[in-house]
């Protein structure tokens, strides 16, 4: 559990890498995770972020943890530093899950300014949701067709576009996970969040709030089959397998703010005890005004992931918390990732990003350039 304002957890590492319910052999890559849980932690120390690091002219160097050369057993934390340049105008093709929500914005933003600033070219494509992931795998043909050096992939679901990616890589393709996470396909990098430690300290903050009192939680974890969204829910469950909280549900669905509602609205229904609601961003934002509809006052909420929503929502009260996984700097280094492999230059194989909490007790000290595109940003499809 976070002791400090702002800390970024140096256990974070060791359960990211697990493998997710939705997939096959879960029990032993569970066990033999857990047993890398005490080298990981040792091979990271805590970094407090203060005050004065705001609005910082350049974004590096960034404390983030690597795997040296992709190797799971030894992690360490490094300062990343990108290239000044790059030797030519390289093509990257970029698949998104979706741009509904300021998270995905982010990290556009992130590659939008890494590959202006590099000197690089970028075609953005995005599916429109979770449930698109036939469109996602055509968007990977559109990027191959199109002649792209590097394809920077935010992955709907990992066993849905594994194929995809072996062909990219058989024919040379650079391919790089940026966000979501691609455990177990070959590829040439990746840059995720631990998607277990979020669940897990956001779980962790939760019973310290409550204190003394007992908590009926319901959980949302997000769209079921994304790997990510199992990640989280391992985490959160396992926090509240002690402690002051009780889960009484678990609701998958897609990670938008009309599914979310519908879920959590089921939820209040089914459930009148609940006091907590665990979830993503959009499951947050839907319960706000749900629990507010639905007259109730006592109801903590709290988010596994953030959105420009959650910035405002903790700032005003109505959300408790979020966990930050800095999504511009995830998709700045994912640019980087890309060109450095292109120009055959050392690179880091395996990035993981610690988690921060943000409640309103640091909200104001933190770095939002880190994690958020500017108010006034939209979605740039194009860097030429």
């Amino acid at each position: 559990m976070p002791t400090q304002k702002w800390q970024l957890d140096t256990k974070a590492t060791e359960a990211e890498i697990e493998k997710t319910s939705a997939q096959q052999g879960a029990e032993k890559w569970e066990t033999d995770m857990r047993g890398l849980k005490k080298s990981l932690a040792l091979a990271l120390s805590a970094t407090v972020l203060s005050a004065g690091m705001a609005q910082a002219a350049d974004w590096w160097p960034f404390k983030i943890a690597s795997a040296k050369d992709g190797d799971l057993k030894n992690v360490g934390e490094i300062e990343y530093k990108p290239l000044d340049k790059a030797e030519k105008p390289w093509k990257l093709c970029v698949l998104f899950p979706h741009l509904q929500d300021s998270y995905w914005v982010s990290v556009d933003y992130g590659i939008v300014e890494e590959a202006k600033r590099l000197g690089v070219k970028v075609t953005v494509l995005q599916a429109g949701g979770y449930t698109a992931l036939p469109k996602q795998i055509s968007q990977y043909d559109d990027c191959v067709a199109s002649g792209a050096d590097a394809i920077l992939i935010s992955a709907i679901s990992e066993a849905g576009v594994a194929a995809k990616i072996n062909e990219g890589m058989g024919k040379g393709i650079v391919n790089i996970a940026v966000a979501n996470p691609i455990l177990e396909t070959p590829i040439t990098a990746r840059i995720t969040p631990d998607f277990y430690q979020k669940g897990f300290q956001t779980g962790e903050y939760v019973k310290k709030y409550l204190g003394d009192k007992q908590g009926t939680a319901v959980a949302f974890p997000g769209p079921q089959g994304s790997g990510w969204a199992e990640t989280y829910m391992n985490g959160f469950r396992d926090s509240t397998k002690s402690g002051n909280i009780k889960l009484v549900g678990e609701m998958f669905g897609e990670a938008s703010v009309p599914a979310q509602l519908k879920l959590v609205e089921d939820a209040l229904q089914t459930h009148p005890d609940v006091n907590v609601i665990w979830g993503g961003a959009p499951t947050a934002e839907a319960a706000i005004g749900a629990v507010a509809d639905a007259g109730l006052s006592n109801v903590t909420i709290m988010s596994s992931y953030e959105n420009q929503t959650m910035l405002k929502a903790v700032k005003d009260g109505s959300v408790l918390g979020f966990a930050t996984e800095y999504p511009v700097i995830m998709g700045r280094i994912g640019v980087d990732l890309a060109v450095r492999a292109l120009e055959k230059k050392d690179h880091e194989k395996v990035l993981l990003v610690a988690p921060g909490i943000v409640t309103k007790d640091n909200v104001d000290k933190i770095d939002t350039t880190q994690i958020f595109a500017p108010d006034n940003w939209r979605p740039v499809f194009s860097v030429e």
